[in-house]
């Protein structure tokens, strides 16, 4: 089992010794009841992170650990971006819960034109910080060191943006008349970026579709059946995963 991982804000320390306090020292401390001896990574989820060893606690929510020297994961290649159309309900947290657990670089909610779900105003913004805080827990929970960005909800005019600058931009397209290419065939950049587009449960507009591909996207299908919204950047992004090494 690896070590648990907690996250941080800065990395000072008193003469290697670091206090870790706040929510994330009474769950060390009050929920995983960590011992003298044992050993903890603390990371900013920016790809700096120190393994640690826990020396001892304080009350209930200050735990005390010994630092080692601090290092920085470099950064994935190719880096993997999933746009995401707004599901409906918690079917948005689990889709990020998912993708960050298998290891998504950045998450992009798109407002797509058949999603039923809208972000407007305080609603909005709520949803928003939701998957940003999936997306913390998430990456601790897997063990990250580099969380994946959310970004704010974006149209399909900054999806396109996205698309253009790509190394790799493929859309799950799920009608099989359209001439979708298996995915799990596609030629893959060895670097770079891949941007990846999930429509939402009704599927991806034929206008949306069109601006996609103007912009230098293809369409792609992961294989014979159809999958819901929220597993289908999960699915895809493991497949991409393990096609481009990041899993060897």
């Amino acid at each position: 089992m690896t070590a648990p991982v907690f996250v941080v804000e800065h990395f000072e320390s008193d003469s290697h010794r670091y206090v870790l306090d706040g929510p994330e020292g009474r769950h060390a401390v009050s929920v995983k009841r960590l011992q003298p001896g044992e050993e903890v990574v603390l990371t900013d989820g920016a790809g700096r992170y120190a393994v640690c060893e826990v020396i001892g606690s304080e009350g209930k929510d200050r735990l005390i650990v010994r630092m080692s020297a601090i290092s920085e994961e470099p950064e994935p290649t190719p880096r993997i971006t999933v746009v995401q159309a707004l599901p409906k309900g918690d079917r948005g947290e689990l889709a990020v819960e998912t993708m960050t657990e298998v290891g998504v670089d950045a998450i992009v909610p798109w407002q797509a034109a058949r999603c039923i779900t809208q972000w407007r105003g305080d609603r909005g913004l709520k949803a928003l910080a939701k998957w940003r805080t999936t997306a913390r827990e998430a990456g601790k929970q897997s063990r990250r060191l580099r969380f994946p960005e959310v970004a704010d909800a974006a149209g399909t005019k900054q999806v396109a943006a996205l698309l253009a600058k790509a190394d790799f931009a493929a859309v799950l397209h799920s009608d099989f008349e359209h001439g979708s290419e298996p995915l799990a065939t596609a030629q893959l950049p060895a670097e770079g970026e891949i941007v990846l587009v999930v429509g939402p449960e009704g599927g991806v507009a034929r206008d949306e579709l069109a601006v996609f591909e103007e912009a230098g996207a293809k369409a792609y299908v992961l294989g014979p059946t159809v999958l819901r919204t929220s597993t289908a950047g999960t699915a895809a992004a493991a497949l991409l995963l393990g096609r481009t090494g990041r899993w060897s």
